[in-house]
């Protein structure tokens, strides 16, 4: 069986399993099965698959992820992300203050938790109805939470970045350190983005609120959880100290005794942390499992290896092959999720991506960037839902999208830098070495 013959079969057999309605996990499962069965028969099959799947519930560095967001659940269920939004709000004493802090608080968050979903849900579900009851015009309060969200993605720690590394077999300690940069850039367009808003559309911000300034306890409650929790990842991952997966163990210990502490949590919030980590590894785990079976078989008829080399025989420049994969990411986002999109594609981009001669740790940034366009363009943008939602349906999904648009721009400015400029990506992790 020739290697197209296998790409082109497993493409459509996904799209047809998608196009029914089966979950990501079971169409890629389904897609590798027919392949699975030719290459090695119905028993000695069973057998490869139960050993593979066994594979990557018991791989040491995996066990980072379910940490990480069991982190992400029990800041989202105590006060430490809505103390920190209330001090960003407090504490910026300039007009649009709500939403310069509601991007410092994302960004803030984005520092101790891995998920866009989880940053927008937790600081948008205290920041929306607060911006609406100080006047904040509603378009620019859902772009604003919806697109800070992204933010988690790419200031580390970051679970795409996590999943990139373990694909591609990066260093994720090198791919955190090197989103630092280019998400405190994003960071600074965000803010911009604000006050250009307010210079073109003064009514759509009210002026700076003359609330009592933030005591010196707010700021402790506020930032002290976050800066600690911050500092015991990056710490212990870039100083050697300790592995992603032990950094994230500690993270989360550490992340419980705050929540009990200083965050309110209560015992009901934790065991409903509990069983959300556990609903969401259960979907992670069926789709990196799937995936597992889907890159064998892409791998074992040399399907990467193969379209590399049809891609490079048409000698075409580097930037071209790498605007060609953006663009395709970028139409891909419209209807994929950025997880799956990870682990049903990157077996066969990276490859691509190091042949045509780039450096595969700044191509983490990039690919990043492109995910989290992914989650705030429509007709699968998470981020857009989940703001929608929050508002109880008094922002249409039309006004999420349209108050998105000026931080997509941003995003795509910022791909523009980090091509045109490597060293945004790749200066700290070097200087770090």
């Amino acid at each position: 069986m020739e290697w197209y013959h296998v790409g082109l079969g497993l493409l459509g057999l996904l799209v047809l399993f998608i196009g029914i309605g089966l979950p990501i996990p079971f169409a890629l499962a389904l897609a590798s099965l027919p392949f699975l069965l030719h290459i090695q028969g119905w028993s000695t099959a069973l057998v490869s698959t139960q050993l593979k799947l066994w594979g990557v519930w018991i791989d040491y560095i995996l066990l980072a992820v379910p940490l990480f967001v069991f982190l992400g659940e029990l800041i989202g269920r105590s006060n430490i992300g809505p103390n920190l939004y209330q001090f960003m709000h407090k504490g910026v004493r300039v007009r649009g203050s709500a939403a310069y802090g509601s991007i410092a608080a994302c960004a803030g968050f984005g520092a101790v938790c891995g998920s866009s979903m989880v940053g927008s849900l937790t600081i948008g579900g205290v920041a929306l109805p607060q911006m609406m009851k100080l006047g904040y015009n509603p378009r620019l309060s859902s772009g604003v939470l919806a697109a800070g969200g992204t933010l988690s993605v790419l200031i580390p720690p970051s679970l795409i970045l996590l999943f990139y590394g373990i694909v591609t077999d990066q260093s994720i300690g090198d791919l955190f350190i090197a989103g630092v940069i280019p998400g405190l850039v994003l960071v600074s367009l965000f803010a911009l983005v604000v006050y250009i808003w307010g210079r073109m559309y003064p009514s759509h911000i009210p002026n700076a609120e003359e609330s009592p300034r933030a005591s010196v306890r707010d700021l402790l409650l506020a930032v002290g959880p976050i800066f600690i929790i911050g500092l015991v990842i990056t710490v212990s991952i870039y100083t050697g100290i300790a592995t992603p997966t032990e950094a994230a163990a500690v993270a989360a210990l550490v992340t419980t005794v705050l929540a009990f502490w200083v965050g309110g949590l209560s015992f009901k919030g934790f065991n409903e942390s509990l069983l959300a980590t556990m609903r969401t590894m259960g979907y992670l785990g069926l789709l990196l499992s799937a995936g597992v079976l889907f890159g064998f078989v892409l791998t074992y008829y040399r399907v990467p290896q193969q379209f590399t080399e049809l891609f490079m025989s048409y000698e075409l420049s580097p930037y071209a092959v790498l605007a060609i994969v953006i663009a395709f990411y970028v139409i891909l986002g419209m209807f994929l999720e950025p997880v799956s999109m990870t682990f049903i594609t990157l077996p066969t981009i990276y490859p691509l991506m190091h042949a045509a001669g780039f450096d595969l740790i700044w191509f983490g940034i990039v690919f990043t960037i492109t995910m989290e366009i992914a989650v705030l363009t429509p007709p699968v943008g998470l981020n857009l839902y989940v703001i929608q939602g929050i508002s109880r349906g008094k922002i249409p999904i039309s006004d999420v999208i349209i108050g998105c648009l000026p931080f997509l721009a941003c995003m795509v400015v910022l791909i523009a830098l980090v091509i045109a400029l490597p060293d945004v990506a790749l200066w700290l992790p070097s200087v770090m070495k």
